[in-house]
């Protein structure tokens, strides 16, 4: 959201919306307005469905938990903003059943389970692979495909490339810094610096997991082990 205009509340929820496909109440407050209640957040996507630029789903098997997503008329809307020209957006949910099917299909991380059972560099050659997930473009086939533009694989799925987690157990402290080490020094190179500035990559011991849930600020970027942040920032 680093060139989206945040000075209209409206403008930004839809921008959110498009882009990221959908969105809780809570997700779509702490982006629009953490410091405020959430009530206003509430009463703007509420107006914002009265429009026509954004829909709602209520899911009974996640405890009545509701999901907004961008309807086709607000993708179209905030596609033709400067802010948002020349992104791709992700295919639109055209309506509540299909955005209701669609929800838990979505992988918002890919999670690496490291119980040191293979060496440092064995792991830290892992993000070689992802890296080469992340840039993998299918070689055309057939003239209609020629005509058009070539596309990495994983935007057939994903609205953006799922951040990539280890969790680091089967070793004491002192391992778990040696595997994390492996990781940074990985990250230095520079056939991974372009896949590390679009995808995070993050690691914790899962023992911090167990202590303080998945969502705790225990995540140790790879690129800076010293910071710890949670893997939803």
């Amino acid at each position: 959201m680093t060139n989206v205009d945040a000075g209209s509340g409206d403008r930004l929820a839809l921008a959110v919306l498009t882009q990221y496909r959908m969105a809780t109440t809570e997700q779509m407050h702490r982006i629009l307005g953490p410091e405020v209640r959430i009530e206003q957040t509430r009463r703007r996507l509420a107006k914002l469905r009265v429009e026509g630029l954004v829909d709602r789903i209520t899911l009974p098997q996640a405890g009545r938990l509701r999901v907004w997503f961008s309807t086709q008329y607000g993708v179209q809307v905030a596609s033709e903003w400067p802010e948002l020209r020349g992104r791709r957006p992700p295919k639109s949910v055209s309506d509540p059943t299909a955005a209701r099917l669609r929800v838990g299909s979505m992988l918002r991380a890919f999670v690496e389970v490291d119980r040191a059972t293979m060496g440092p560099e064995r792991l830290a050659a892992k993000l070689t692979t992802y890296a080469g997930l992340h840039r993998y473009t299918p070689a055309p086939l057939g003239r209609r495909q020629l005509a058009e533009p070539p596309q990495e694989e994983w935007r057939r799925h994903y609205p953006l490339f799922p951040r990539l987690l280890f969790v680091l157990s089967g070793t004491g402290p002192a391992g778990i810094e040696t595997r994390i080490g492996a990781l940074r020094a990985a990250a230095t190179t520079l056939a991974l610096s372009g896949f590390l500035r679009e995808v995070p990559v993050l690691a914790a011991p899962l023992t911090d997991l167990l202590q303080h849930g998945p969502s705790a600020p225990v995540w140790r970027p790879v690129q800076d082990p010293d910071q710890r942040a949670s893997w939803m920032r």
